[in-house]
């Protein structure tokens, strides 16, 4: 399995393309804009298809590539249902949205539950609910790579910004140690922005959300 961890866009939001190579697939989590122009040669060198894109929520600087990224590859596009206006119809982001940037609505072809669990690339996965930051955050956790992707839940040394439409101080910290503090302390976070962490130091070292 490898792990490209690419950031891009405006604002340097972390995409992560998962490829298989022996079994010739990819999935791809979030999808900033110009994601494609970074992934389509990486498919490449291995002949691998991209499966799948998971959009850990609804906010442009995760989707803003995604509908580009769906018409080049055919990639089926998960997302929770909580971020269905955000996704499919994102002129609603026009009230924070900065000047000049275009995002196109993304077509979801399977809305995920939380708790819901399936099988990527030959590894379990699971869906967990953090909202908070957007009402339809959610983390995919591979017990196998012992790796969660949070979105915007969890930074190292930070939390997501509560103060967009939807967001909630409360509800983000509830979230967090109910749903990233209860993952295995050796799990390694996969934040939206930013470098990776574990959950074991966000929960002793965290200054906004101490376990």
């Amino acid at each position: 399995m490898e792990l490209h961890v690419l950031p891009s866009g405006p604002i340097q939001t972390n995409a992560y393309l998962l490829i298989d190579p022996a079994r010739q697939e990819a999935i791809l989590i979030d999808a900033p804009e110009g994601i494609w122009a970074k992934i389509q040669p990486l498919l490449a060198v291995h002949g691998a298809a991209l499966r799948e894109l998971w959009i850990t929520h609804g906010h442009w600087d995760h989707t803003q590539g995604g509908a580009e990224v769906v018409r080049h590859s055919g990639a089926r596009v998960r997302a929770h249902r909580a971020d269905q206006a955000l996704i499919e119809t994102p002129e609603v982001m026009t009230v924070f949205l900065r000047g000049g940037i275009r995002v196109d609505p993304i077509h979801v072809d399977l809305w995920l539950g939380a708790g819901e669990r399936w099988e990527a690339l030959g590894r379990a996965v699971e869906c967990r609910h953090v909202p908070g930051h957007c009402p339809g955050n959610v983390l995919f956790y591979f017990p196998s790579l012992s790796a969660a992707f949070v979105g915007d839940a969890l930074f190292a040394g930070g939390v997501g910004r509560t103060d967009l439409p939807g967001g909630s101080a409360t509800v983000l910290a509830q979230s967090i140690r109910s749903q990233i503090y209860t993952l295995p302390d050796y799990t390694v976070v996969h934040p939206g922005h930013g470098p990776a962490t574990q959950v074991g130091d966000e929960k002793v070292g965290n200054p906004f959300v101490p376990a």
